[in-house]
């Protein structure tokens, strides 16, 4: 009993201690030694393009996504732009009829999913009437950067390359602390994505802003995402799935923490499914670095939830064989209390609201990994009104 309650301490101190330190670390260190390579872009390549957006009950956003789109800078003889309305019940189908009155020449359209199935379904169900040689996806709340179409395209420089993303910024006029600690975290991740994209492939792209080539698109379960499903899926093909953070997408992050825990909750409704969801991921001699980065950018941190737990009832049991298993304990249990001093104090300070929000993080895997197990888990969901 001892052994095995020490075996599971370490399993778990390690998985922790690897997804938030060790291999951030890791990859900025191959940053340094793979300092060379860098992805290339070509801004003579424009071929042709649809954007496309899918909106669920969007009417607070949608004129202002439709304005922002027709403005992008990109050859108009090469670009559509299709608004896919996921069974919206509210003014959106209406708002994009007008617009596209409006402006007729603009090629815009309007493409209704009759039964809501959430936003994969509806761009599976677009995605066939698209003749363009590309697509590129966005969000209905996303503002692009004029330059965005532009800049993804450039990047698409070889025949290997089936997915690009870009880079999202959140653009909240009144910072909390919650919108503020997302953006820290953010900030991270979008380092760690631009070395393993110029190394060779990223794990995880983001619903802001990303393209394909329209003839490699798949037709991915309505109940996984694009953001987790697309850079795996090419990986897994042997193809790259890279990051141009030149291309850029403008977005608010959640400013109150029941909208940020609920998108929390819904990006892990398949958790369980992507903590090794492909056996060939463990043959690192075909897929070389990209096993590396999914077993450290996602494995470990789709392992947090029970990782915290196990080391906890391990450290608590411990506690008395070694000082190694009582600090770790008492370390947990300040972790823990700090983060219920943030619920109780309000307070503003930076280390609470980093050490809160992280604690977010994982009672929101908790729930997802809830829901998959009682079959609650459903491809769509309500938005986070805050970030309209």
């Amino acid at each position: 009993m001892i052994v095995t309650l020490k075996i599971l301490f370490y399993i778990s101190a390690f998985v922790i201690f690897w997804a938030m330190i060790g291999y951030p670390l890791s990859v900025r260190i191959l940053g340094k030694l793979y300092k060379k390579r860098q992805i290339t872009r070509n801004y003579s390549n424009q071929p042709s393009v649809t954007i496309m957006v899918v909106a669920h009950n969007e009417e607070k956003v949608i004129l202002d996504k439709l304005n922002n789109i027709v403005q992008i800078e990109y050859p108009k003889d090469k670009i559509e732009y299709v608004i896919v309305s996921d069974n919206s019940t509210d003014g959106t189908n209406e708002i994009v009829r007008d617009f596209i009155k409006s402006y007729p020449k603009m090629n815009v359209r309007l493409f209704e999913v009759e039964k809501r199935m959430g936003k994969t379904n509806a761009q599976n169900e677009a995605h066939k009437t698209i003749t363009t040689e590309f697509t590129v996806m966005t969000d209905a709340n996303s503002m692009l950067d004029k330059n965005s179409v532009i800049e993804l395209m450039a990047a698409f420089t070889s025949k290997n390359i089936s997915y690009v993303t870009g880079r999202l910024t959140f653009s909240n006029n009144l910072r909390t602390d919650v919108s503020n600690s997302e953006a820290s975290y953010w900030d991270s991740d979008l380092t760690t994505r631009e070395i393993e994209s110029n190394i060779q492939t990223i794990t995880a792209g983001n619903g802001a802003l990303y393209a394909c080539r329209t003839k490699e698109y798949y037709d991915f379960n309505p109940i996984f995402s694009h953001d987790s499903s697309m850079p795996l899926y090419y990986g897994l093909k042997g193809k790259r799935a890279i990051a141009n953070h030149r291309a850029i997408a403008y977005e608010k992050a959640g400013e109150v923490i029941e909208d940020e825990f609920k998108r929390k909750v819904r990006m892990n409704r398949v958790i369980l499914k992507h903590i090794l969801p492909d056996i060939r991921l463990l043959n690192i001699f075909k897929y070389k670095w990209f096993s590396y980065f999914y077993f450290g950018h996602r494995t470990c941190r789709y392992l947090l939830w029970i990782a915290h737990l196990l080391l906890f009832i391990a450290s608590g049991i411990l506690m008395k064989h070694h000082w190694i298993y009582a600090t770790a304990f008492i370390g947990q249990l300040l972790f823990y209390t700090l983060a219920l001093l943030k619920v109780f104090s309000k307070s503003n300070n930076k280390l609470l609201c980093l050490i809160y929000y992280y604690c977010v993080t994982i009672v929101a895997q908790w729930v997802g990994v809830y829901n998959v197990l009682t079959g609650k888990t459903k491809p769509f969901w309500e938005k986070a009104e805050s970030t309209r």
